[in-house]
């Protein structure tokens, strides 16, 4: 009995381990097909390493706006033949070379017949002004322009202040009008002969015209003349909207340099420029500043320059194109909108102090 069953553990064993090299057998011959790669089929086509391919025209570092393009600053790079449109990309470097950058052009960027132009060109401000709008320059100081803190690009409205005074209307000048005496023409005597116009004498600025007002105390006609010149009357404005910078200052050279290549470049060395007594000088302010507005501003903008308006630039946040509408503002408007009253008359007065100036710069210490 013990032999028995010896020699049934025994064929077990071997039984189980022709059941573990026939699973082993059957795993590898199900999995081989999923982990050898794939072969090219109709609908998965391999990818053709031999396909046409051309050449087009980059540039090979920054090309600022307005530079001549050199050999220095472009390079061919191939491009699939069968993706190129024709006349899209140059595919000729020397077709390029000499011509100018129309607009800014980044490293790497193809250049296409839009992004370039044949010299010469004429302003290079101009590749910057939109087409329909038109560039003007007017004054500005520290004050009427933020500071000096608008740079090209950004965008800012325009504040116009007036000063409006009565004017005659025949005579085109600022009320009250001066009063004369005429003497009419005479008929001669013996030692005289006799006069052939009317002689005008005026008073000049003591013979200003009046007005007669009746005197409720007296009960008497008054000729009352005012006692110091006519006082203009000031309204501000907005007056445009959204205006684009377009630069700072003069113009001093319109035409950049040719582009060098970036290996060529070398970063010279700053001098310090001193001043009278050692110190650093100042950069020079700015006069004029240059804006983009649309031709009917432009005109608008020239008038109010010929006839004296004052201009002031308010600088626009970043990315805002909205239009604002603002109320013209007055004396009247001053006073309703931010609630100021009117004081009244009263039987006492605050009393100047003599020292007031050196500390209230306001104060006119010369006025009494």
């Amino acid at each position: 009995m013990a032999a028995g069953g010896r020699r049934s553990s025994g064929l077990l064993i071997i039984l189980l381990a022709i059941l573990l090299i026939v699973g082993l057998g059957g795993a590898y011959f199900l999995f081989r097909n999923q982990l050898a790669p794939q072969q090219p089929t109709a609908e998965t086509p391999a990818l053709d390493s031999q396909q046409p391919m051309t050449n087009i025209v980059i540039t090979t570092q920054f090309v600022a706006r307005g530079t001549k393009l050199s050999e220095g600053v472009l390079t061919m790079v191939p491009y699939p033949e069968k993706d190129l449109v024709q006349g899209t990309f140059f595919t000729d470097i020397a077709s390029v070379i000499g011509k100018q950058a129309k607009y800014d052009l980044d490293a790497r960027l193809p250049l296409t017949s839009s992004l370039i132009v044949d010299s010469p060109v004429g302003s290079y401000a101009a590749f910057q002004i939109p087409k329909g709008m038109v560039a003007i320059s007017i004054p500005i100081s520290h004050l009427t322009a933020v500071s000096f803190a608008p740079q090209p690009g950004d965008h800012v409205n325009i504040i116009v202040a007036l000063s409006l005074v009565d004017v005659d209307p025949n005579f085109q000048s600022i009320l009250p009008n001066y009063t004369a005496s005429v003497t009419p023409p005479f008929p001669g005597s013996d030692s005289q002969p006799p006069t052939r116009s009317a002689q005008i004498q005026s008073g000049g600025p003591a013979s200003v015209q009046g007005r007669v007002e009746l005197d409720g105390t007296l009960n008497e006609a008054l000729y009352v003349v005012p006692s110091e010149a006519q006082r203009a009357r000031t309204v501000s404005q907005t007056l445009v909207q959204n205006a684009i910078v377009l630069h700072m200052g003069n113009y001093l050279d319109d035409k950049p340099a040719e582009q060098t290549p970036a290996a060529d470049l070398v970063e010279p060395t700053p001098v310090p420029q001193a001043g009278a007594e050692g110190e650093e000088a100042k950069p020079a302010e700015p006069e004029e500043i240059t804006l983009v507005v649309s031709p009917q501003d432009a005109v608008t903008l020239n008038y109010l320059m010929q006839v004296g308006g004052k201009l002031n630039l308010v600088l626009r946040s970043a990315g805002d194109n909205e239009k604002i509408n603002t109320e013209a503002v007055t004396l009247q408007f001053l006073m309703d909108q931010y609630a100021i009253p009117n004081p009244a008359k009263l039987p006492y007065a605050m009393q100047k102090d003599d020292n007031a100036a050196q500390v209230n710069p306001y104060v006119d210490p010369n006025q009494p």
